[in-house]
């Protein structure tokens, strides 16, 4: 069936040079999206199963230091520093179930959404920004966001519960304290004095914890059902610690339930050919990308060599290069990074877009 009856018969996605029938495309993309949903829920339960070896190993510690009458406090603070090699685990864990989450929530925000209210109309950069992640994969959040978000949602209470069963081995083991003294010196590990102690379980624990508060601010995660709560001024300037690149203004406006728009690679391609007509033609047709002509001498010969130059992103790079060598193999390509390409079909000229309503 040639491309006309095709087009004229059945419902065609049409992407970048090649057609689709629509049941063919929605068949790949359930696919897709069920293959990322699997390896989604497999990062989920490596997640799950940090946070139990931290629940079991913090029980384990808990129950043999207060069940015995001798002086075992530092089980309970070799354990703290356990629990803290889990709780960096499962961050990093986090991480890459974040990364894989963000392509489902792609998917179901601009994708199976959109089918759900004609006319189909996802966001303009979807396809592009989901190839962009799939080529070249990267974490969405940062290791910060990912240790302050699993401490807030499991580990406050892991601390809180190691921090009390420590306390009160101090107070009731060996024997029942009455005095401050009488505390510090129970508190003491061999040789080391039980002030130096009590000092570094104070400041290891509150860095734990400031963290967590600190965090508190970045909102990156997408794979979660997150609180829609205003960030308060302590929060907003402790995240610009561990997010300095980012202005209030700009943390304050997202919301995890909204998909943060990310910037795609852009690219200027020169393309130096005797065949400039057909090679223009075939960019405008086939990649959909404005082309213009520039007037070229070469050095050497002395003869003129039209230039080609077009804008495009990097998931249209190699599309591009099949184009030039199928309508002259003997072009001379040349692929730049561009800082900004501001117009119709990238960014807005607008410095300053007008605000959108917020949604319901």
């Amino acid at each position: 069936m040639s491309n006309a009856q095709a087009t004229s018969s059945d419902n065609v996605w049409t992407f970048r040079g090649y057609q689709l029938k629509a049941s063919e495309f929605t068949t790949a993309m359930v696919h897709f999206y069920r293959g990322e949903m699997q390896r989604s829920n497999v990062w989920r339960q490596r997640l799950d199963n940090t946070t139990n070896w931290a629940v079991l190993t913090a029980g384990a510690a808990i129950s043999f230091a207060l069940g015995s009458s001798s002086n075992h406090h530092g089980v309970i603070l070799l354990n703290t520093l356990l629990i803290t090699l889990f709780l960096y685990l499962e961050a990093r864990r986090y991480r890459y179930y974040e990364l894989f989450a963000s392509r489902i929530r792609l998917m179901e925000t601009d994708f199976f959404s959109a089918m759900l209210v004609p006319p189909f109309s996802p966001a303009a950069d979807w396809a592009e920004g989901l190839a962009e992640n799939l080529l070249r994969p990267h974490f969405t959040i940062t290791i910060w966001e990912a240790f302050g978000r699993r401490f807030r949602r499991n580990y406050l209470w892991i601390y809180v519960v190691l921090a009390a069963a420590w306390i009160l081995k101090g107070i009731l083991f060996p024997i029942p304290v009455t005095t401050l003294a009488e505390f510090v010196e129970h508190a003491k590990i061999g040789p080391i004095p039980g002030e130096l102690v009590i000092i570094f379980g104070v400041l290891f624990n509150g860095a734990i914890f400031l963290i967590g508060l600190a965090t508190v601010g970045l909102h990156h995660a997408t794979g979660e059902v997150l609180p829609q709560y205003v960030e308060s001024s302590l929060a907003q300037s402790l995240a610009s610690i561990f997010e300095p690149g980012e202005t209030a203004h700009a943390r304050a406006s997202k919301r995890a339930w909204f998909r943060r728009a990310s910037k795609r690679p852009q690219l200027v391609a020169l393309i130096i050919s005797q065949h400039s007509d057909s090679v223009g033609k075939a960019i405008l047709t086939e990649l959909k990308r404005g082309v213009t002509q520039l007037a070229g001498t070469g050095m050497y010969t002395g003869q003129p060599h039209p230039v080609l130059m077009t804008a495009l992103t990097l998931t249209e790079a190699n599309h591009l290069k099949s184009i030039v060598v199928n309508a002259d193999p003997e072009a001379f390509v040349i692929v730049m990074p561009a800082q900004d390409v501001l117009g119709r079909g990238f960014q807005s000229l607008d410095p300053q877009p007008a605000p959108t309503a917020a949604r319901a």
